[in-house]
Parts: C-alpha cells; structure tokens; sequence
C-alpha cells in the first residue's frame, strides 16, 4: 500500500502500540515488519490467526513467553564452525522450554474442550513444532545460568577440584603469613587479595626487604606493594596451569554441544520462527482487548459497515463512536459540517481500520462489521493539528490530488478532506464536483468532507452518491461529534445567532432574504436528521438481536448434536451389554442341551431333539441387532384384519393387530409398547396353537430313600445321577443324606466331595462314621 497513506492515517503509531506488548524481540520485529497485504487469502488467513489466539487470550491464561529471543546467529555460527557460549546455549534451551510449555498448555486446551478443534492454524503450527527435549536436557544438565557445571564432564570435575584444593592451600599458607603478630607492622592491611590472578599480600614499602617474592603491583602513592610470597608461587604456578586445562576442557564440551545444537538447526529455526508469531499474534491479542475490538467478516464485493467504529488513538473515555457505512450501490459519501466537528476523524477512522484489517488486527468497532479488500488506500487529508501544515495549500492539495487519481483503480478507497478548499468558493465547489464526477467513473469507492453547500445537492442528481454530516448541537453551541450517515448538513447561523442574543427582529429580516425553498430544506433536513439517529440505533440493536439468535440456533443445533451422539452411544452400549448376556445364556443353554441329550442317551428320557432345537432358537432369538430397524422387504401380501397376529418387519418382532387406521396403517401392540405402523411392515402369521404344559411328577418322600448308591457307576453318570437325587432329596425335605461310593482308588469319593462343595442346596460335607460305612461313605447336610 501507498506509504504516504500509511503515515497520513498515523499506522506507524498503531505498529509501535502492537510492538509495546510484545513479549520478545521477535516478536517486536514482527510488529515493526507488519503491513497491510492486499491478496485475499493472505488477509483472511492473517486475521484468522490473531483471532484464534485473541479467542484463547480471552478466556484463559497464556503460558509466560518470557526469555524467548531470537537465536538465528547462535544456529548459523554453530553451522560454520563457531563454538557457542553458555548464555547464547541457554538462550536456545530457554526457547526449547518456552515451545515446550506452549505444546503442553495447547495439549491440555484439547483436552478440555470436548468440540473439535477450534483453532486449525494454531494446531497446525503446534504439530509443526518439532521435538528437541533431548537437546534441551543435554544443555540443562551441563549449563548452568553463568557457566558449566563441575559434573558436565570428569575431566572438568577433576580440574575444578584441584583448583579449589590448591587455592585452599594458598590461602591458608598467606593467612599465617597476614596473621602473624611480628608481621602486623609491616603490612599495609592483613587482607589476602588478588592482583594479575595471583593471591598477594599488602606489604609496606619500606618492609619490601623482609619478604621474599614477586611484586605484581604497587599502589597509586607507592606506600604499597603487592607480593606474591616465594612459598605460595609454585601453588600459584600450578592453578594457572590447571586455569589452562579447564579452559581446554571447557572448550571441548562447549564445541560438543554446539555441534548438538547444529544437528538440531532445522528444528530450532522452526521453533524459533513459530514462538515468534505466537509472540506476535499474542501482542495483536493483548492490543485488541485494550481497545476492545472485533473480527470482521470480509466479503467479496467493496463492503463497509462499521457499527460504532471509533478511532483507536483517541481516549476511549471520551471518544464518540460513529456507524460508517456505504450502502448498497452507494460508491461516495459526502460529508458535511461545521469545522471541528470530527469529519477528519471520521476520514481518519474509516482509513485507518480498513488498514488495520488488512493487516491482520482486529478492529475498534462492534461485533457484525464487514469490509472488502482494497488494493490501496489513498488520502489527501490536510490536519492542522499536523507538523505537514505546509502540505495544506491549494497547490499541495492539488498535486497529491494529481498523483492519486493517476494511480487509482476500481479496488481503491479514496479519501478527500475539504475537496476543492483554498480557492475561490465557485471554482472550488465546481472542481471538487468534477474530481468526484471522475473518480466515480473509475468505480473508486470515496469519501469527502467539504464545506461547499453546492455539493449537498450533488448526491441527488448523481446515482451511487450518498450525504452524510456530522452533527451540530445549537443548545451548547458545540459540535456532538455524531455522524448522520444520508442526512446532508444544514445552516444552523440562525439558531446560533439567536442563543448569542441577536434580536428576533433581525433574524426575521434575514429570514426573509434567503429562499422559501431553502427555508424548506433546512427543515427537511432537520427531520432527516431525527429519522437516521433513530433508525441507526434500531438497525445496531436489530443486528445486535440477529447475532444473539445466530449464536443461541448454532449452540442449540451443537448440543442437540451432542445429545443425538451420547443417545446413539448409549444405545450401543445397553445392545453389546445385552447381546453379551445373550451369548452367556445360549452358551448356557448350549450345556444344559448337551447334559440333556446325554440323559436321553442313557435314561432313554420322554425328549424330543426338535423340542430342544426350538427352545435354543427361542433363546436365540433374544439377540439384539446391531440396528433394531431392518430392512426386509415383504414376502406375503395377505388381508390384515384386527386380530391377526403379524411380523413387524422392520423391528423383526411379533405383535397383534389391535386396529385398522386407514387403508395403509394399523396399530399394533408388541409387548408392552403399542405402535402405530404401515401396513406394508407387516406381515401376517399363523396364530400359534398353545401347547400343553409337560407335568412334573413329584415323587413322595417315601419312595425316595436317605442314601445314594453310587457304586458301579462311571465318574460322569455318577455326578449327573447325584445331582438328580439332591433335588429329589431336597423336594422331600430331608436334613442330611448319606452318599455311598466306595473307598476304590478315592477318585470317586474326591469328584462326589467337590460336587457337594459347590452344590446350592449343600450346606455342609463330611466322611462317615466307622459306624457309617466310614471313608466310603460321604454325608451331606443339606440347607
């Protein structure tokens, strides 16, 4: 976009706004990089990003981003061959622990929110970020804030420890020689200190002769001298040397992990560049919610609709919001008014948060704007409140005029303040309504402020042309600051002149001069002005109403989802637990057939294997399909009446006709649930004849004995043949049976004495009496 505009409408102070609450220097480049972008896409992309992360400002508490900076140069030294030092390694590590915290905290948000994903750039960028916690614990644990660890290597730890142990001894070998009475006098102070990284002591100079060693310095007056005593050089000699090995040592783990960090470089500019935009949008958030501003739909035509825009510079407190809008098929509005009266600021409002948008902020105005992109915005816009007063003369005025209209396209927004002003009135009004007549010929989208009351009449012999005025308050004798957007601006000279005291007498004459028909304008214009403050506010409540509705019908249709969901998940959950139950019971029922048919087998009993056959179908039966409506198609069509017993097809049920709705409908009673259904559902069954119930005999209790003998018997029919005399014994009441199987091998006795424990109608077990039969005989006492 045009730079002079950009300056004019004063973006550069709104950069530096957003760059203030960056967090890191990343991020304040980014803001001091940011501009308007003209492509579609890029801008709907740059303002969904700020609004994705303004949305989780909003609600919760950003992880810290303090510590992060740039480490581009530390990555390309390491990939040259430099070695980095332990603040430019920690500045990586603090980089790695800030995406680290931000990849936590986005993992937890998802978590959280049970809807699917909300912000797809924000996660898109959080599984771009790549894993570099091994590189991070391999600094942590080698680096501290200032310097390596001892433990960082052995080689290190054993040189730092000699180090310490020599210095240790050097200074208590010159703490005796400081300390010592006969050596009071002829020091300066008993101190130990350090001059050219040797330990001195203070010597007097006139004492230099009573100590043996180097003098490494003197004092200013010369009074002084710093000696290295003769019995501490050699130790001092060897620090110095030990000094070189640790540098070395130094050296060689710093190049290792340089080399770690150059393997890793890839990985550290992605993350690098991704926590810098975070840092970035961040900012755009935090300078959103200062002004409290909203995200625009952008549309594909040259839309403006600001619902009470205002503009972002002046105080909030006192500012007064205005609606912008160009209507329908309106490509210029003309602003009229008293000066001071806040048409400039409206220019400047309406250029500004077309430029704000472009670039990605959210903008000052109520929720439900729209805007279309512009190529470019242009301004000629003269503020005497401006250090470029100079610029505001007619022949300014006209050259930057010049300069716009030979770049301006259809896609561009043009902004004129007192078109045509500093020159003869006529001329000015004419040239103005000319320039206007050709810009909208180029299909421009314009705004002007004039003084000219020739151009108040233009919007109605031009189609697309609009009037609007910024309203004067007679009883204050003050401008309100309202734009009246369609009300053109009226004369307000008589009523100003009538608050200031001017004679009636006088205002009537001057009535009387001026034309019936203007008079009648004025009044019309008054009119209009009452009719647009009312319809505005109706029109800001009625979207405020529409928004609210949008927003409960889309949080209705979401939990009705939900719910829909968490039925048909219930649903699925109660069939598998039933069909699971099913299974246990015909797996059952599969055994108990099995025990069945083995007893016909031997006992030659009255059942029939069609009858056992039957009875498992009906079992079976009672599995539950995976969808409880079928799709079958029917396969008689035979005459329903109410009565017959039918299939319901689609349910795979049977039920009874209670009655005919219809020629293509009847109720029908399943069970317990009664349904009204089509006649092509069903299909008629022959009524099924009721079979009589098989009597039990109950043998008497004296024809069943007190004791069992099993003897004889194989393992398998004695168990079958105990459990049948338990339930006979139980029916006649006995308290204890005796069970005879014989001593053998015990195999019986075992398999009898293990049935019995897990028998229902067992209570207890022992081995018989020697009067009993003893170990061959099992009693049972029973419940």
């Amino acid at each position: 976009m045009r730079q002079k505009s950009l300056d004019v409408l004063e973006f550069d102070k709104i950069k530096t706004m957003v760059e203030e609450e960056a967090v890191s220097d990343l991020g304040q480049v980014k803001a001091r990089e940011m501009a308007p972008q003209v492509d579609r896409s890029t801008v709907i992309f740059q303002m969904d990003e700020t609004d994705e992360i303004a949305q989780i400002y909003n609600k919760l508490r950003l992880p810290s981003l303090s510590g992060l900076s740039q480490i581009k140069p530390f990555i390309r030294r390491s990939q040259i061959g430099g070695v980095l030092n332990v603040s430019e390694l920690n500045t990586i590590k603090r980089l790695i622990q800030v995406q680290n915290q931000f990849k936590t905290f986005y993992a937890q948000l998802l978590e959280d929110d049970e809807e699917v994903v909300h912000y797809p750039i924000l996660h898109d960028r959080m599984n771009q970020l790549p894993v570099l916690t091994d590189l991070y614990r391999t600094i942590h644990d080698k680096c501290d804030a200032h310097d390596l660890y001892d433990h960082a290597s052995t080689t290190l730890q054993s040189i730092r420890s000699k180090i310490s142990s020599t210095s240790h001894r050097i200074r208590q070998n010159l703490d005796k020689i400081v300390k010592s009475q006969s050596n009071q006098k002829k020091l300066s102070d008993a101190i130990v200190t350090v001059r050219n990284d040797r330990n001195v002591i203070p010597v007097k100079a006139e004492y230099r002769q009573d100590f043996n060693g180097i003098v490494h310095d003197q004092s200013s007056s010369g009074q002084t001298l710093y000696i290295e005593p003769s019995s501490v050089v050699e130790m001092n000699n060897q620090i110095s040397r030990l000094r070189n090995d640790e540098a070395v040592e130094r050296e060689r783990i710093l190049t290792e992990l340089t080399a770690e960090v150059a393997a890793e470089a890839d990985g550290c500019l992605t993350a690098e560049q991704i926590m810098g935009q975070i840092d970035f949008l961040t900012a755009k958030a935090r300078y959103a919610r200062k002004i409290k501003a909203t995200k625009p739909e952008f549309t594909e035509d040259r839309s403006v609709y600001l619902p009470k825009a205002f503009h972002p510079l002046l105080d909030q407190e006192t500012v007064v919001a205005n609606t912008i809008e160009f209507a329908e098929d309106v490509e210029t509005v003309i602003i009229t008014g008293p000066n001071t009266g806040g048409k400039t600021v409206t220019l400047k409002t309406l250029g500004l948060i077309i430029i704000m948008a472009q670039a990605g902020l959210l903008i000052p105005t109520l929720d439900g704007s729209k805007l279309g992109i512009f190529e470019n915005v242009y301004c000629d816009i003269g503020d005497e409140q401006s250090i470029e007063q100079s610029l505001s003369t007619f022949s300014s005025h006209m050259k930057n005029i010049v300069s716009i209209l030979e770049e301006a396209t259809p896609n561009s927004l043009i902004l004129f303040d007192e078109l045509g002003a500093g020159t003869d009135p006529s001329e000015g009004a004419a040239l103005a309504m000319s320039i206007l007549d050709y810009v909208h010929d180029i299909g421009s989208l314009v705004m002007a402020t004039t003084h000219y009351p020739e151009l108040k009449a233009y919007s109605y012999n031009r189609e697309g042309v609009m009037n609007a005025s910024v309203e004067f308050d007679v009883n204050t004798l003050s401008p309100t600051y309202k734009l009246l957007m369609g009300v053109p601006g009226r004369s307000n000279a008589f009523d100003i002149s009538k608050k200031l005291g001017l004679g009636m007498k006088i205002i009537s004459k001057a009535k009387t001069m001026i034309g019936h028909d203007e008079q009648e304008i004025n009044n019309m214009i008054e009119s209009l002005e009452k009719n647009s403050k009312r319809v505005d506010e109706q029109r800001i409540e009625l979207d405020r109403l529409l928004r609210e509705a949008q927003d409960t019908h889309d949080e209705l249709e979401q939990q009705y989802t939900k719910f829909k969901n968490y039925e048909q998940h219930l649903m699925n959950e109660a069939r598998d637990k039933a069909n699971q139950r099913v299974k246990a019971a015909t797996k059952e029922a599969d055994q108990i057939l099995k025990d069945l048919r083995h007893m016909r087998d031997k006992k030659g009993a009255d059942v029939k294997e069609h009858e056992l056959i039957d009875k498992k179908k009906h079992l079976e039966d009672q599995y539950e399909e995976k969808s409880l409506k079928k799709d079958v198609k029917k396969q008689k069509w035979d005459e329903i009446h109410a009565g017959d017993e039918v299939k319901v097809l689609t349910y795979g049920q049977k039920g009874e006709v209670l009655e005919l709705v219809g020629d293509d409908e009847a109720v029908v009673q399943m069970g317990i649930i009664k349904m009204k259904l089509p006649l092509k559902d069903l299909e008629k069954k022959k009524k099924e004849k009721q079979q009589p119930t098989k009597m039990v005999k109950r043998h008497n209790r004296q024809n069943v004995k007190m004791e069992l003998d099993l003897r004889g018997y194989r393992y398998e029919e004695a168990l079958v043949e105990l459990d049948q005399y338990l339930d006979q014994a139980v029916l006649s009441n006995y308290e204890q049976v005796y069970i005879i199987h014989g001593k053998g091998t015990g195999a019986l006795q075992k398999g009898v004495q293990e049935h019995l424990k897990r028998h229902k109608s067992v209570a207890s077990y022992r081995n018989g009496m020697p009067s009993e039969g003893g170990f061959g005989v099992t009693v049972a006492q029973l419940k």
